[in-house]
């Protein structure tokens, strides 16, 4: 059995107007995997997420759905299998309420009403926006929004989640509270997590690998110490790198602090550090339970 969840081979695409979007472009997601894009504006993501999902056809490449051709499937077993989330929640929500928006996908199936308020209810749980069932969706915070854009998605139970910028437009907190609820849906339910971001400094919590694109092309792909490595192959692609990242660099380059790789996290940069402190200042500071 075919182990990718999502596949494309040497997939290109340019507009009418004959700017080339993709350029031969291999991108694979195991099933159960979560795997980011991250790209600046501009970059292909958009257009690559819209080809994965079928809302654009390339010129040339194939791409595939479980081992399957995304040609061969039809739009209703396609959106059963492949669940995708733009980055304006306001292109998505449409219902007059939050339980009549999520409701809306499963009615469509020809579920039973029993089944379809399940679905509801569960994929609020899911969202953690079980309270909000009968707000007014023009009563909704933009975090809110976001949050139930995912809901009217997984009531559909599809197995892959693609979400174009979903962190966009929201401030740090709620990127992280984003990006917990994404790392939750992959480990507990086992979704198959697929997102476009230039957000870099929680993905190395999440990520299990990293696309790295550029002007349609894909210039690294790999775990995130992998990527986040070449600092300069980052900033060409009009990236940086996680701001501790950032910080532990320029100590070792410019003021020679022997801190070993590249931390990409807190937790990382923190055990750098503590290496470099002496053993007779750090063991009293731990019996006293200061770290």
């Amino acid at each position: 059995m075919n182990s990718f969840a999502l596949e494309t081979d040497k997939v290109s695409f340019a507009y009418p107007d004959g700017f080339v979007a993709l350029k031969e472009i291999v991108f694979r997601v195991k099933r159960g995997e979560f795997v980011a894009m991250l790209a600046s504006n501009g970059s292909g993501k958009t257009t690559l997420i819209k080809v994965l999902a079928g809302l654009l056809v390339p010129q040339s490449g194939s791409v595939k759905v479980d081992g399957q051709p995304l040609r061969e499937y039809s739009q209703a077993a396609l959106y059963q299998r492949l669940g995708l989330v733009f980055q304006n929640p306001n292109d998505q929500l449409f219902g007059a309420t939050v339980a009549e928006d999520v409701a809306f996908g499963p009615r469509n199936l020809g579920l039973p009403e029993q089944e379809v308020q399940c679905r509801v209810a569960e994929a609020l749980l899911a969202v953690g926006a079980e309270e909000l069932a009968a707000r007014a969706i023009h009563h909704l915070s933009f975090g809110q929004q976001k949050r139930v854009a995912i809901a009217g998605v997984l009531a559909m139970k599809p197995a892959i989640l693609i979400l174009d910028e979903p962190t966009a437009g929201l401030d740090p907190a709620g990127e992280h509270s984003m990006l917990r609820l994404l790392g939750s849906l992959n480990r507990e339910q086992g979704i198959t997590i697929v997102l476009a971001t230039h957000s870099v400094d929680t993905l190395p919590l999440f990520a299990d690998r990293i696309y790295l694109l550029n002007r349609g092309r894909v210039l690294k792909e790999g775990p995130s110490e992998e990527v986040f490595r070449d600092h300069e192959l980052i900033e060409s692609a009009s990236l940086r790198l996680p701001y501790v990242s950032r910080l532990l660099h320029e100590l070792k380059r410019f003021h020679g602090v022997p801190i070993e790789g590249l931390p990409l996290t807190l937790g990382e940069a923190r055990e750098q550090l503590l290496k470099l402190i002496p053993d007779e200042v750090i063991l009293p500071v731990i019996k006293e339970g200061g770290l």
